[in-house]
C-alpha cells in the first residue's frame, strides 16, 4: 500500500462468521483501529487478539481517528446503520447485498453522495485475480463476441431464514455477469425451489437476456450434495471456465473450441484447454486494499454503491419472478 493508504483507519462492525475475516485482513494491513459487535464479549476477544479497541457502535461513530466503517452485518441493517455512519462522516463498506430492496439501496447511495463519502459493496469476486484475468480475456476479444454466460454457486448449507438462496448467494454471480456483459439485462426470468420453507427458496434458477443477444444463466442453491463455484463464458471464437474449486494454476482455462460450417452443416471442433495465468492473491485482501485505496484517494470503487444498485435491480426483478412462478398443482 502507499503511504497515504497506510494512514486510513477502519473499524469492523460485526465479528461473526465472515466479519472475523475482515478483522484479520485489516489487522494484517495495519489499518484496523477498532472492532464493534453486538456481543461485548466477542468484541473484547477480537480486540485483545489484534491489539485494538473494542467499541460500541456510537463510540465508533464519534471517534475522529476512525475514517471508515466496515459492515459485516445482516443486509437489513445496512441502511439504518449505514445512514448513521455516513452522516457521521465515515466512509462505508457494506457486505453484499447493498440492501434488501432497490429503494433502500437508492436511499443509501443518496446519503453517501450527499455526504461525499465512499460507499463500497462487498462483491468480492470482482477482486478475485482469476476473475480479473477472465474479464481481461473478454475485454481483449480473446473469446470473440460473447454469446452466453453460465454461473453456478452450489453447496450444502448454510440455510438462512432472513434471506433466500437468491439474495444470499446470487449477488456474486449477478455482479460478475454484469461486469462481463458491460450492460444491464432487458429480460429477467427466475424460478425457485421451496423445499424447507414455504416462502424462502432454497434454490433459484435465473435467466438474463441482453439487448445484444447475450444470454446468461445463474443457478444457486444451499441444498446441493457438493460445492460448486463455476463461471463459464462462451464466445464465438473460444470459451473460458473460471472454476474456483480448482488448484490456482487451473482455476481459469481457455478452451479454443471452434464452431464451423461446411456444406450447410454446423460442427463443433474440440481443442485442449489452455491454462491462463493469474497472479495469486486472497480476493478479500485485494478487496480490502481497494477500499483503503478509494478512501485515501477518493477514487470510485469498482463495486461502488451504484454498481450495487444495478445488482439489486436484477435481484429484485428475479425475486418477483420467483414468487410469481410458484408451481401450481394440476391435480383435481
Amino acid at each position: 500500500m502507499t503511504s497515504v493508504e497506510n494512514e486510513v483507519r477502519v473499524a469492523v462492525v460485526g465479528c461473526g462468521r465472515w466479519g472475523r475475516n475482515h478483522v484479520r485482513n485489516y489487522a494484517e494491513l495495519g489499518a484496523l483501529a477498532a472492532v464493534v459487535d453486538s456481543d461485548p464479549a466477542v468484541a473484547a476477544e477480537f480486540a485483545a487478539r489484534h491489539g485494538v479497541r473494542a467499541l460500541a457502535f456510537d463510540e465508533a461513530l464519534a471517534d475522529p481517528t476512525i475514517d471508515a466503517l466496515v459492515f459485516a452485518l445482516p443486509p437489513s441493517q445496512n441502511l439504518p446503520l449505514g445512514r448513521r455512519a455516513l452522516e457521521a462522516g465515515k466512509h462505508l463498506f457494506v457486505e453484499k447485498p447493498l440492501a434488501l430492496s432497490v429503494a433502500d439501496g437508492e436511499a443509501l447511495c443518496a446519503v453517501a453522495e450527499r455526504c461525499g463519502r465512499v460507499l463500497m459493496v462487498g462483491h468480492i469476486l470482482q477482486y478475485h485475480p482469476v476473475f480479473r484475468a477472465l474479464a481481461g480475456l473478454v475485454r481483449e476479444g480473446r473469446l470473440g463476441r460473447l454469446l452466453a454466460l453460465v454461473s453456478t454457486r452450489l453447496d450444502l448449507g448454510r440455510i438462512r431464514r432472513e434471506e433466500d438462496a437468491l439474495w444470499a448467494l446470487a449477488p456474486h454471480d449477478v455482479s460478475m455477469i454484469l461486469a462481463l456483459a458491460g450492460a444491464e439485462p432487458d429480460r429477467v426470468h427466475a424460478s425457485g425451489g421451496f423445499h424447507t420453507h414455504d416462502t424462502i427458496a432454497d434454490a433459484t434458477a435465473v435467466e438474463l437476456g441482453f439487448a445484444d443477444g447475450l444470454r446468461a444463466e445463474i443457478r444457486v442453491s444451499w441444498l446441493h450434495p457438493f460445492k460448486e463455484q463455476r463461471l463459464v463464458a462462451i464466445g464465438a471464437d473460444a470459451m473460458a471456465v473460471f472454476d474456483d474449486r480448482e488448484a490456482w494454476d487451473r482455476k481459469l482455462l481457455l478452451y479454443p473450441h471452434r464452431i464451423s460450417e461446411e456444406a450447410g452443416r454446423v460442427q463443433a471442433e474440440r481443442a485442449e484447454p489452455v491454462p491462463v495465468a493469474a497472479p495469486q492473491g486472497e480476493p478479500l485482501r485485494e478487496e480490502c486494499r481497494h477500499f483503503l485505496h478509494c478512501v485515501a484517494t477518493g477514487e470510485i470503487p469498482v463495486s461502488d454503491g451504484r454498481e450495487g444498485l444495478r445488482v439489486l435491480a436484477v435481484l429484485e426483478q428475479a425475486s418477483a419472478q420467483q414468487r410469481e412462478a410458484r408451481p401450481v398443482s394440476l391435480r383435481s
